[in-house]
């Protein structure tokens, strides 16, 4: 569905031929700025088609547009359906780059659908209009598990006497729900994994055992630059949203906490299929005039008290940090009404999700990004309280499942609760691979007579440790330092009496079996499962046992394995 899209519409298109689309339909109402007339063209040119939106009296237009295509021969016709926008773009990160390959892997795993989650773009900072390619200039998203960004779209195949055809994910028609005909129904999320059967039913997110994005993402770019923010705002939008464009919606959709530039692998083909689209003069004509058009009303708007109140106003709202970011609160559930819908097959399987496992509260290993921590940006962040130490709900820092314990306060927590035990008897701390060494901040601020090194290779991290410690008021002193030296060449230095490997990779068995550990009299090896308990107890006791140590089992249920040298 469009309204005034002609600035873009020849990408959009473009775009969607490259990744391998072989017909696309657009529905439009109400355009006033040539759209219409370009999608009538790419249709006298075979390569689209083109429907008017008429709206019966009391609809909007959406469901109007939809209810058309229901009916439509063409969708009838077609293999396989997606339902979306034109401030969506398809991403295809499946090894084969395309559809074709994407969806020959779908039918090789026995399934007829993708749900596909939206992947939420920002400004990236820009205000100002211009005619470069939507998808060059807003690279910077959401981090993949914010879950506010979780909408999804689904590419399925489509019948329509069996399914009514929806937004974001098509229905089953009521004839059909108490038949064998959803248990036909296998649809796989963006990474290629079977979805849960309750989406057969009810949803329009993933939740966060169906998110997955190695097949496929929707790039969601729903507000773009200042400029043409404003010019949606003009316009109106699809669905006849009274105030859509405000400040609160762009602080929701002005995400920019990650790069991510996957699309940018379509970049190639859709600027050889757009290129060979304006060499059509007619289309060269209309898509330059909607541009000048565009842009001559910028121009007259940038002169006028609203402008600059609404650039001022996104200004701020995009400081808003992704942890204050309010959505609309979903509708109260009615179990009742719920209950009566579900079919046999969903209660089945909802009865083997509750009776699932529930996952660990704690992300298992590296709390950090993979690769180099770029901190140099302005990027507005919560620093949020964990153990009474303030830590930052940086995206740049953490990995998206850790963003979530240290919003709820929770970063470390198991560790830095049970840390001061851990410690008990020693006085000179040293904790490898220690990243911010949050956990050695805790036991310093608890246990006065204690002090501790915070050793890690990685200077940034090192850096933002000692922000944190300078917040909470520990400061630099002699209680409290940061290396990124070689840890065989600080335990020499130091002698610490308790050695900590919050990474053990950075002091594996190997290299610890060759040092003399001279004062050190406890050594201490965080886990948090199980299978990691497990594996570091087989790469590490017997190097530990010949060095003179021995495990004290009695401490494992603290979350850490705990060795003693045997001579006290």
């Amino acid at each position: 569905m469009m309204k005034d899209e002609a600035p873009f519409l020849l990408e959009w298109f473009a775009h969607h031929l490259a990744v391998g689309f072989t017909d696309i339909l657009v529905y439009t109402n109400d355009c006033s700025d040539g759209t219409d007339d370009m999608l009538i063209r790419l249709e006298e040119l075979g390569l689209g088609y083109h429907r008017r939106n008429v709206i019966p009296e009391g609809i909007k237009p959406q469901p109007s547009a939809l209810a058309h295509a229901q009916a439509e021969p063409l969708v009838g016709a077609a293999d396989w359906v997606l339902v979306f926008d034109a401030d969506e773009f398809l991403c295809i990160n499946h090894p084969s780059g395309n559809l074709e390959g994407m969806l020959d892997d779908t039918v090789a795993r026995g399934a007829n659908g993708v749900v596909i989650t939206w992947r939420i773009f920002g400004s990236g900072g820009v205000i100002d209009w211009s005619r470069a390619p939507v998808t060059e200039q807003y690279t910077r998203a959401a981090p993949p598990l914010w879950n506010k960004g979780w909408g999804v779209k689904t590419l399925f195949k489509f019948d329509p006497d069996h399914w009514k055809l929806g937004i974001h994910r098509p229905s089953i028609k009521n004839k059909w729900l108490e038949t064998g005909f959803p248990d036909e129904v296998q649809w796989l999320n963006g990474s290629g994994q079977p979805m849960e059967d309750y989406f057969k039913f009810r949803g329009w997110r993933s939740i966060r055992r169906t998110v997955g994005y190695d097949w496929a993402q929707m790039n969601h770019y729903a507000v773009k630059s200042i400029d043409s923010y404003a010019v949606r705002k003009f316009r109106g939008n699809v669905n006849n949203k009274a105030d859509k464009y405000n400040a609160d919606y762009w602080s929701l959709q002005d995400r920019n906490e990650v790069e991510d530039r996957s699309i940018l692998r379509h970049a190639p083909a859709r600027a050889r299929i757009m290129a060979e689209l304006l060499t059509d003069p007619v289309l060269n004509r209309l898509h330059h005039a909607a541009l000048e058009r565009v842009e001559a009303r910028l121009a007259q708007f940038r002169d006028t008290d609203a402008y600059r109140a609404l650039r001022d106003g996104l200004i701020e709202a995009s400081k808003v940090p992704i942890t204050k970011v309010e959505a609309k609160p979903p509708k109260a559930r009615d179990p009742e009404k719920i209950a009566a819908l579900m079919t046999e097959v969903e209660k089945k399987a909802q009865g083997r999700a509750d009776k699932a496992p529930r996952a660990a509260e704690e992300a298992g290993g590296d709390p950090y990004v993979d690769g180099p921590i770029d901190l140099s940006g302005d990027l507005a962040c919560d620093w949020v309280p964990n153990h009474e130490l303030p830590v930052p709900a940086d995206p740049r820092v953490f990995r998206p499942e850790v963003l979530n314990a240290i919003v709820a306060g929770r970063f470390e927590r198991r560790h830095a609760r049970n840390i001061a035990g851990y410690a008990a008897g020693c006085t000179r701390l040293l904790d490898i691979g220690a990243g911010i060494g949050f956990v050695a901040m805790r036991l310093v601020q608890v246990e006065a007579g204690t002090s501790a090194l915070v050793q890690d290779g990685r200077a940034a991290l090192l850096g933002l440790g000692r922000d944190i410690a300078r917040r909470a008021g520990l400061g630099a002193g002699p209680r409290l330092g940061w290396s990124d030296g070689p840890p065989a060449a600080l335990i020499a230095q130091v002698r610490p009496d308790a050695l900590r490997l919050s990474r053990a990779d950075d002091l594996p068995p190997a290299a610890l079996a060759a040092l003399e550990l001279g004062p050190v009299r406890r050594v201490i090896l965080p886990f948090a499962t199980r299978a990691e308990a497990g594996a570091l107890r087989a790469a590490y006791a017997p190097v530990l046992a010949d060095l003179g140590f021995a495990e004290d089992a009695e401490r494992e249920g603290s979350g850490s394995l705990q060795f003693d040298r045997k001579d006290g």
